[in-house]
Order: C-alpha cells, then structure tokens, then sequence
C-alpha cells in the first residue's frame, strides 16, 4: 500500500528536478519561420484577430487609433501576412500581368515605374513580360500570364487588335494603352499623339522655321502615323507646302535616328530644323549632325517627342514634347484595380501632352 500511495503521489506531482511542480503555460503557435502571428499582433493592439485580418485585406472600417495601434504592433512584433493564404482566402493570385514591349526601353520603364507607384501598398504585383512588337508573341505572351492566375492584365501598346483584346478580357479584366476600346471587361486610351506632333511642329515655326525636316517613327505603328499627321496639320496652318524629301522613316531608337538624319543630309534638300519622332530618334539625329560637324541649335534646331529623364542632360538639353508615361501607367493600374473589385471600368482624366522648351531649339536667323 505504502509503496502505492508514492507512486499515485509521483504521477500527480510532476517534478522539474529542483522538488517543485512545472506549470505549463500555453503559447500562441508561431508560423514556420518563427514571426510573430496574427492573434499576437491582435493582443497586442488590443482588437479582435478579424479587425486585424479586414484591416491586412484593406476592407476594415476602423478609427485611426485602432489602425494605428494594429501598425504599431505589426511593426513591434515584425509580423508578416503570408501572402498565399491571403490570395486563397480572397480567391485571387493578387498579380496582375502587365505586357511591355521592350524592358531595355526608357520609355516603358517610366510606364512600369508608374503601375508599380499605383500598386504600391495594395497587396498586388505586376508580372512583367515583353511582346517586342509581335502581335504572336503578345499573343503568347498573354496566355502565359493567364496560366499564372493574373487576375487582371495591363497592356502597354502592341499591335494587337481591339478584338484580341477583347477576347483575353473573357478570362480576366484589361487595360490597354495605345489603343480605343471600353467595354465591361476591357478598357483602352491612347493620348493625343496627332495633337503632340502638331505641337512640335508649330514651335518651329513659332521660332520662324519653314524647311522641317521630320523623322517619323516606325509607320505600322498608329503613334508614328498620328505624330505624322500633326506635323503635316500645323505645316497646312502655316501655309507652308509639305515636302515629302523632308520626311524620312526612322524605328523609334537611336540607330534608327543617326541613319535617318544622314540621308536627310545625304539627300542635299535644306532645312533648319528637325521633329525627330521621339526622344531616342532625336538622340541618334543629333549624333549624326555632330559628326558632320553641324551644329545643335545654331545650325540645326531639334525637337523630340517624350521627355524621357536623360532628354534633361544631353548637350545640349533636348526640347521636345512631354508624353507623361508615368501618369498612363498609374491610371492604367488604378483603373485595373477597380476592374477587379467589380466596379465600373472607368479612367480618371487623361493627363495632358504639353511642350516642353529647353536649349535644342532657337529662332531662325
């Protein structure tokens, strides 16, 4: 009996080796890599885990001072939402595709810096792929995107048509830029570019120019067409005759630009100024004049289209036409973000083109 009554005594007295009982107190379970988890983070700020969950999922309607101590306490205890079970949790893969042309390019690098400024804070991502101006490769392109569960597409220009569009925007919502399209699922806007070249065009001759040479871009590109148009509109106003000798087709890149302007000059037809379709083709024109030793704004003036950020540093700095790709991206990604969440496929205004004048171009002698 005696030896009995020790070992009942053994088993309901756990000993931690120093002859006094271990309690053990129970711990919030941590996550695989040891942050903190979101039931900490509610104690500490002192709500429920589902005012902590809405707030993570952007849905939660709470005064600042919750919000602020949910911060507080996610940035204390370095939590971290794990964003896959968030994702599952809303049926969505919170990316969404965005199809560039060309990543190398400075021109949708500021449309891709725009889109991610938008996205910023929101829990999506952009998945970036490039077309290259192929309407097959955009095609594929796109269809690869969809096989990782976007949940919407953003397409920066292309030469894909209004219809192929349409048909992607069955899967998952899309906005297109460089193209015309609104429809439930499909959204597209291009800007002004017929109003951009005839801007350009009318500064020359503001400053009393009336031999303009214009390097176009590629022409199966509708930009390059339009561009072309605005110049031969304001040249029309003006009362000055078109010269087909002056207008040479570049690729809108610089090589594109440094071949165009050196059979301008080849050509042997005068002219004082030059509209180079886009910044890159003003880049390559004035190193093609440079090499023949003419000089940039006191022989030839220059103009661009864009307003890329190195158009502020070349030597001299480059007038041209501002084209705010920052601003098409982030309205193309805001506009997508609204798309998603069942609302009505709208844009906020357009941003405006406008001319800006730096020390490429002066009046005519």
């Amino acid at each position: 009996m005696e030896r009995s009554r020790r070992w009942l005594q053994c088993r309901s007295t756990p000993s931690s080796g120093l002859g006094e009982s271990v309690k053990t107190k129970s711990k919030p379970a941590r996550d695989a890599g040891g942050s903190a988890t979101l039931l900490e983070v509610a104690r500490a700020a002192g709500v429920s885990a589902a005012t902590v969950s809405r707030i993570l999922n952007g849905g939660a309607r709470v005064s600042e001072a919750k919000r602020a101590a949910v911060e507080a306490a996610i940035a204390a205890l370095n939590f971290k939402p794990n964003a896959l079970a968030q994702s599952l949790k809303r049926g969505r893969s919170l990316t969404f595709g965005v199809l560039t042309q060309s990543v190398d390019s400075p021109f949708f690098a500021e449309t891709l810096l725009g889109i991610e400024a938008a996205l910023a804070g929101t829990g999506y991502e952009p998945l970036i792929a490039s077309g290259h101006w192929n309407p097959q490769e955009e095609a594929d392109r796109l269809r690869r995107l969809l096989a990782r569960q976007v949940d919407g597409l953003i397409v920066l220009f292309g030469k894909l048509s209004n219809d192929e569009l349409q048909r992607f925007a069955l899967h998952v919502p899309v906005v297109a830029t460089g193209h015309e399209l609104r429809s439930p699922r499909a959204l597209a806007f291009r800007l002004d570019n017929e109003l951009g070249g005839y801007m350009a065009t009318r500064h020359l001759l503001d400053l009393g120019h009336r031999d303009i040479a214009h390097i176009t871009g590629d022409l199966a590109h509708a930009d390059a067409v339009d561009r072309l148009a605005g110049y031969r509109r304001a040249l029309a106003e003006a009362g000055v005759p078109y010269d087909e000798r002056l207008v040479v087709q570049g690729n809108f890149k610089e090589p594109g630009g440094v071949m165009a302007a050196n059979r301008l000059l080849d050509a042997g037809v005068p002219f004082t100024a030059i509209f180079a379709a886009n910044d890159q083709t003003a880049y390559g024109a004035h190193l093609a004049l440079y090499r023949r030793g003419i000089r940039v704004p006191d022989d030839i003036s220059l103009i661009g289209f864009d307003d890329l950020p190195s158009s502020l540093y070349t030597t001299p700095p480059l007038t041209t036409v501002r084209q705010p790709m920052f601003d098409v991206g982030r309205l193309a990604a805001q506009a997508l973000l609204r798309m998603v969440e069942g609302e009505p496929a709208t844009l906020d205004e357009l941003p405006e083109l406008s001319l800006v004048v730096r020390e490429t171009t002066r009046r005519l002698r």
